[in-house]
């Protein structure tokens, strides 16, 4: 049982709301999504939670410092506690 994930990349995006919306430029398509993804990015990083309905949401998490060693040189370093954008998709994007 292998579940592949699909990845959907801004290209992606842009293709398919240019076949939607064959009347829009694909610059204005393009500076659109830009927008978008943008204000998300810097909702996120402000630490608010942004819920599109029926899409899902995009969280900020924190991943606790750890310990690294260098395979090489085996030297010991620590990295410290860092944040990335988390994405839950809702339960309508799930069955599709």
């Amino acid at each position: 049982m292998n579940k592949k994930k699909e990845t959907f990349t801004r290209s992606d995006i842009e293709v398919s709301l240019f076949k939607e919306f064959p009347h829009l430029s694909k610059s204005v398509i393009k500076d659109a999504i830009n927008a978008i993804l943008d204000s998300i990015i810097e909702s996120v990083a402000l630490d608010r939670k942004v819920e599109i309905r029926g899409f899902g949401t995009f969280s900020k998490k924190s991943i606790r410092p750890r310990k690294y060693i260098n395979p090489k040189t085996k030297a010991v370093s620590y990295l410290s506690e860092t944040s990335i954008i988390h994405f839950k998709p809702s339960q309508s994007l799930i069955k599709k």
